[in-house]
């Protein structure tokens, strides 16, 4: 059965989306099935994965509000092992009508379970806010992944992000736990970034992963192409830190299975 990691930081402009569409793909290059979940109205990694959010009837929020299940909403992607539910721009005024629903809190959940068993990993790309869509990626997941930018205001979002779990996971989903902490848009020259990685390890050392994201042109240029990192420049910097990462990814989740 597949393992449901929500890729979250309250602070936008982190890297969640880049992280989800790069981790998906190159999971998926080494023969993972994954099947990617984007809740943020935005559609970045819909976008990020070449998929056109015109002309799709069954998205994300189709499957929240329960008017179609989880399984009708998958659609291929161009790329191996990587399947997709869509966002829509709906998500951004899906609240109020999450509110008035049953189980306002574990439908995404409920949804998620039914198709859990097909694939190796399942990403959910979440809003960078604390919202009920937020809310239902947490108390879906087995575990949260967190991007982080090296710069002071990421290391606030970062302690809004842990007081958040920590509610969900003392009244919702008791067995959540943090994936790991991946650092983005690295400049190792800056003083800043040295001071915020160093401030973060002392809090959470074995969250941390070895592997950072650099900042790279590659990357930024990826996503207007619909492609990951790897199908768009496999000898880019940024390429070769994603696939650094995901071999970092798996060695930590086979360590803590044994």
């Amino acid at each position: 059965m597949g393992k449901i990691i929500a890729v979250s930081n309250q602070k936008g402009g982190v890297g969640k989306s880049t992280t989800v569409v790069n981790l998906a793909a190159a999971l998926g290059g080494k023969g993972k099935k994954v099947l990617v979940v984007d809740i943020d109205a935005q559609g970045n990694t819909t976008t990020g994965l070449g998929v056109r959010k015109r002309g799709i009837t069954e998205t994300v929020y189709e499957v929240l509000i329960g008017s179609c299940r989880a399984s009708d909403a998958v659609i291929p992607t161009a790329f191996k092992g990587v399947s997709l539910i869509s966002s829509a721009k709906k998500l951004a005024g899906a609240e109020i009508e999450l509110a008035n629903l049953e189980n306002r809190l574990v439908r995404l959940k409920m949804q998620l379970l039914t198709v859990k068993e097909r694939y190796d990993f399942m990403l959910i790309d979440c809003p960078p806010s604390l919202s009920l869509i937020t809310l239902n990626a947490l108390t879906a997941c087995d575990s949260v992944l967190i991007p982080i930018q090296c710069e002071f205001y990421s290391l606030e979002g970062l302690v809004q992000l842990m007081d958040t779990i920590k509610r969900i996971k003392d009244g919702y989903n008791s067995k959540m736990y943090i994936e790991g902490i991946l650092f983005t848009m690295y400049v190792g020259r800056y003083n800043l970034t040295a001071q915020v990685v160093a401030e973060v390890k002392k809090y959470f050392p074995k969250e941390v992963y070895e592997t950072v994201i650099p900042r790279n042109v590659a990357l930024s240029e990826a996503p207007s192409h619909g492609k990951p990192i790897m199908y768009y420049d496999r000898s880019s910097r940024g390429s070769e830190a994603y696939e650094s990462f995901c071999v970092e990814f798996l060695q930590r989740i086979k360590s803590r299975k044994s």
